[in-house]
């Protein structure tokens, strides 16, 4: 007990504590402040009705969702079970993934589902799911193309644990991962008969984040282990605004080689949401927080989180780099910085040199 009232105490007194009460609650006010201009305004919603039609044609749409097990993965995986798509599931554990796949079947019998276990901090792991997928779909005689990514995992961790490739495990997950997944992923995409879309899944949070460098250091978290204390907040502002500065670019990007939006890119921000996210924080934080959150009546279910995620999963072709947040089709204006095209350009450069020489490494190996 004394031990627990300690950790608390420790948390409460450190700077990354006052970050997130203060910083991310304005991020997050503003973000429905936003949303309350939009409406006084009669600003109209993004239209959701999308070029996927899961009712059409004799083989369902397949959507390919990572951290797919557990919040907002799993609230997503059941919604767009339900809308109809052939639903790919993908998590770390393979026990939880197929309690998953039960839960799924016993609400929708009709569903179609697969897993696979992956990692997405580590890029062997990344690297082996795209292979299987691919094996999936030839041995299934299905056509070789995804119709939508969905790139969920995320996880906010307390305390520096290097991945195996020596990248920061909260920025290789929250970040890198995605990158390198939406890379060996896109030639699937581009395949697709009909227009295909990767969703990004980023977080209010990236308004409190400032960049200051894009090197590889800065990139792959290893100079945050510098730090006495691990800056918990400040790495997950800036994986979830790389995320962001990533999606952006992607979006211009692929308007340079197809002015047709064949593949869009959006990023879909849920909002503040009662999952386990925030599982490696003291107990009773989280309590706190999540009290603090429902009296302002700014705390979701994964349900209702999920919305912005489904919105953006269903998204039209034109709507290719927009910012989903608030559910109902409707999108808002990320940060100024976050629209930076030099400084996307530039996480650009550096991640693909990161891809590069892993998939080197990888190659000899």
């Amino acid at each position: 007990m004394m031990r627990e009232v300690k950790e608390v105490l420790c948390f409460v007194c450190s700077s990354e504590f006052w970050r997130m009460v203060l910083f991310w609650n304005i991020a997050l006010v503003s973000s429905y402040f936003q949303l309350l201009k939009a409406r006084i305004f009669s600003s109209k919603s993004t239209p959701i009705s999308g070029s996927i039609n899961p009712q059409n044609g004799s083989s369902r749409p397949i959507c390919v969702i990572t951290g797919a097990t557990s919040g907002l993965g799993k609230a997503t995986a059941f919604a767009l079970a339900e809308k109809g798509f052939y639903v790919v599931l993908v998590g770390r554990s393979s026990q939880l993934l197929s309690e998953t796949l039960k839960e799924i079947k016993n609400k929708n019998k009709d569903a179609q589902l697969k897993s696979f276990e992956a990692d997405m901090s580590s890029f062997e792991s990344i690297f082996t799911f795209k292979n299987s997928l691919e094996q999936w779909l030839s041995d299934s005689a299905l056509h070789p193309s995804i119709q939508v990514l969905v790139n969920n995992a995320g996880i906010l961790a307390t305390s520096s644990r290097p991945t195996i490739d020596g990248y920061d495990r909260m920025i290789a997950t929250n970040y890198v991962g995605p990158f390198f997944l939406t890379k060996l992923l896109l030639p699937l995409l581009k395949n697709s008969n009909v227009p295909s879309r990767v969703v990004n899944v980023t977080s209010f949070t990236h308004h409190s984040a400032f960049i200051q460098k894009l090197d590889k250091d800065s990139v792959t978290g290893v100079c945050f282990s510098t730090s006495n204390q691990y800056p918990c907040a400040r790495i997950y502002e800036y994986s979830k605004l790389c995320l962001l500065l990533f999606s952006y670019e992607l979006h211009r990007q692929l308007r340079l080689i197809d002015d047709s939006s064949h593949v869009s890119v959006i990023a879909a921000d849920p909002g503040f949401v009662k999952t386990n996210i925030m599982r490696e924080l003291p107990c009773y934080i989280t309590s706190m927080v999540f009290l603090g959150f429902k009296i302002l009546g700014l705390l979701q279910s994964p349900e209702d989180g999920a919305e912005s995620i489904i919105d953006a999963a269903l998204s039209t072709p034109e709507t290719s780099g927009a910012y989903y947040f608030g559910g109902k089709g409707r999108t808002i204006e990320s940060s100024q910085v976050s629209r930076d095209p030099k400084l996307a350009k530039q996480l650009w450069e550096t991640s693909c040199d990161l891809f590069n020489d892993l998939q080197l490494l990888h190659h000899h190996n």
